[in-house]
């Protein structure tokens, strides 16, 4: 599924701990790990003499040492690139010149009043680049050990941009021995109407339930496919949450203890540009566990 990683990094917190995750999966895969550090063009335009400019590439080369370091620790070879431009194109350009299979961000943690936030390159990278993307949340909590993934969730509506996660995640969950968790959530907000959450008709609401277990049981049957020794718990899920299908996705992978969820989005419009899911924008924002995004093409 991985033979090629790309892992941006910025030298923050963040983007360590992101490296982290992402080497350990190159580990895992066998796969080649490149590390990528962009000298963002906006603010080599801000510096006013070449002794600035150095110190700007200088940091990012900083940024790469401490990566090349981490990568020895762990006994993973790697190579590491600098360019300059806007971080999440040249990040995404980079990712398809490359070839690659795999993108590892970080994400930043929590604002004063307790928001997540995905950070402004990350979010652009989501929504620029066709290859999937794995976003390491900024309080990782495997962030210093072996990051395994004893329980992977896949979450599905049915839809074709959601199908196209299953085989990630099913890949994940071979390499790791893990068991997998496949989930729809039913959003009776979005049912209902914001007001009207709490008075919909039970018939009604158990056609959605019966439509949930449908895309469940459709993602299950690929798993099994393909992978039949996993072990796999399914779940419908109902969520009155004000966030949507994103908080009972939240609430489950809390309850559940999710290692690592795997989702779909959408791909690309017929205007070009790219949009990502609402569901994955939640998800991203507000799970406090690495999220891989997938795109469907087309």
């Amino acid at each position: 599924m991985y033979d090629r990683i790309v892992i941006a990094v910025d030298g923050s917190d963040e983007a360590r701990r992101a490296a982290r995750r992402g080497l350990r999966l190159a580990q895992g895969f066998d796969a080649t790990a490149t590390v990528l550090s962009v000298v963002e063009q906006k603010a080599l335009r801000l510096t006013e003499t070449s002794a600035e400019r150095t110190r700007l590439r200088e940091r990012g080369e900083d940024a790469l040492t401490d990566i090349e370091e981490l990568a020895s620790e762990l006994g993973h070879p790697v190579t590491t690139t600098q360019t300059e431009g806007k971080p999440a194109v040249q990040i995404s350009e980079y990712a398809d010149e490359q070839d690659a299979d795999l993108i590892v961000v970080g994400r930043q943690g929590s604002t004063g009043l307790g928001r997540r936030l995905l950070g402004g390159v990350t979010e652009q990278v989501l929504h620029r680049s066709d290859v999937p993307v794995l976003v390491v949340p900024g309080e990782d909590s495997g962030g210093d050990t072996a990051a395994g993934y004893s329980r992977v969730l896949i979450t599905t509506d049915g839809s074709e941009n959601a199908e196209v996660a299953v085989p990630h995640g099913t890949a994940i969950a071979q390499r790791y021995d893990s068991a997998v968790h496949v989930l729809n959530v039913v959003d009776l907000q979005a049912a209902g109407g914001l007001f009207n959450a709490g008075g919909l008709e039970e018939e009604f609401v158990e056609r959605l339930d019966a439509r949930g277990q449908e895309a469940v049981d459709r993602a299950v049957t690929e798993i099994g496919e393909s992978a039949p020794d996993l072990t796999v718990k399914t779940a419908v899920e109902r969520t009155k949450s004000f966030e949507g299908a994103a908080g009972g996705v939240r609430e489950y992978v809390e309850e559940n203890e999710i290692d690592l969820v795997v989702m779909g989005s959408h791909g690309r419009s017929n205007l070009g540009r790219q949009l990502l899911g609402s569901v994955a924008s939640g998800v991203l924002r507000t799970v406090d566990a690495p999220v891989l995004v997938v795109k469907r093409s087309g």
